[in-house]
């Protein structure tokens, strides 16, 4: 846990306070075990008075509800005695983030509004594909890193969310596509990348606790290997992902000049390209069958040349990145300052990387119409309220009756 003495400033609108600020209580005192380990659970039943040898054996079974199966209720684990399950009830309790607003893409992709008990909005979005399911999860109530293309940059930081914040979203998920218990085959939720609202790397120990829960194969079970955390570039934190998390790492690079990145990317200004670079290259684990993945928003006139190809080219091979470039065509929102590249465009740039080859492929754009696409995520406290929506489309309605 970082100190306020080895704490480093974040450029934004809030600097982070001296230590991780804690989740607001529950009004009603019970402990939510969404988030705890299994050491965790044991300590928390052993404050509540069970001696320690049953509490240790009721943590596993608990752990195993939770993560496994998906217990909402205490009333579902079976094999804890019926009599035990209202002791369980008025002490703790198994969370789940309140749903807001659940809209599904004309693409199939889904994105929830999820509130905390706090009462902060965050988001999560679920993309499904032929041959996977990807869910984008966020680490943090707004962002703090200003990124001018990005829509969720233009919000003020809040708080990070907990390690029960954020596998919970992973777990609401799971409720919705009827994935439970948790096994290897057969699911539509396949991957996890941390892409959401915020950057992961400045809430390193909630991201880590909960991608441990994820990866238990006790509980959620799924592969570091299909686990991508994205950072744009928090060069210090970089290692120690690596070493204490060990998922796929993704870099939102979007710029190969530090002209350019300095305006699109402000945090190049305290870690520079080179810099970045060089961490990228440190990274553990990371080689021709685990690849970095270096993010690329395609912005028309400003990052999208044949001469920006050639140098990104360069930079790679220059430090013998064992590289993909995903391409993303810029996602509009209102008053943003950029267009998005032309197809043509896109489609010169990625041929470039590709005949030197890298790995280049253009995502496709997913979620639009719902504000889910890379970029696009910002809660509803800063957009239209829900009952203004019902309205509208209630008023769209009888004008279309009428």
């Amino acid at each position: 846990m970082q100190t306020a003495a080895n704490l480093m400033p974040i450029p934004g609108h809030v600097d982070p306070v001296p230590v991780p600020r804690a989740a607001a209580p529950r009004s009603d005192g019970r402990v939510d075990l969404i988030g705890l380990t299994r050491d965790e659970i044991r300590a928390a039943l052993e404050s509540a008075g069970l001696e320690p040898k049953q509490a240790k054996l009721r943590a596993k079974q608990i752990f195993h509800w939770l993560y496994n199966r998906g217990a909402t209720e205490f009333a579902q684990m079976t094999d804890i005695a019926k009599a035990q399950h209202p002791w369980l009830t008025e002490r703790f309790v198994i969370g789940r983030p309140e749903v807001v607003e659940a809209q599904v893409s004309t693409d199939g992709t889904r994105k929830w509004l999820l509130r905390s008990p706090d009462g902060q909005d965050y988001e999560a979005v679920f993309i499904p594909d032929a041959d996977r399911g990807t869910l984008c999860v966020s680490s943090q109530v707004g962002c703090t890193l200003n990124c001018t293309f990005c829509h969720t940059g233009t919000m003020r930081l809040v708080r990070n969310l907990t390690a029960g914040e954020i596998v919970g979203q992973v777990m609401l998920a799971r409720d919705a596509l009827g994935e439970w218990p948790s096994q290897p085959e057969g699911r539509m939720l396949t991957n996890i990348v941390m892409m959401g609202m915020g950057e992961p790397l400045y809430n390193f120990d909630h991201v880590r606790d909960a991608l441990k829960l994820v990866m238990d194969g006790d509980g959620l079970a799924l592969s570091k290997r299909r686990i991508t955390l994205s950072t744009s570039g928090v060069v210090p934190m970089m290692a120690r992902a690596g070493e204490e998390i060990g998922v796929n790492l993704a870099v939102s690079l979007h710029a190969v000049t530090k002209e350019v990145r300095d305006e699109i990317v402000p945090l190049n200004r305290k870690y520079g390209i080179e810099e970045l670079l060089q961490a990228c290259a440190d990274y553990p684990g990371a080689n021709n069958a685990r690849r970095i993945t270096f993010e690329y928003v395609m912005l028309k006139d400003k990052n999208d040349s044949d001469e920006e190809a050639h140098e990104l080219v360069r930079l790679l091979r220059k430090y013998r990145l064992p590289a993909k470039v995903n391409l993303i065509p810029f996602n509009p929102w209102p008053g943003a300052p950029y267009d998005t590249s032309t197809p043509e465009r896109v489609r010169r740039f990625s041929d470039i990387i590709f005949e030197a080859g890298i790995s280049a492929p253009v995502r496709t754009p997913r979620g639009r119409d719902i504000d889910a696409a890379c970029g696009q995520l910002k809660t509803a406290a800063e957009k239209k309220s829900r009952a203004e929506r019902d309205r509208e489309a209630a008023e769209a309605a009888a004008q279309a009756a009428a």
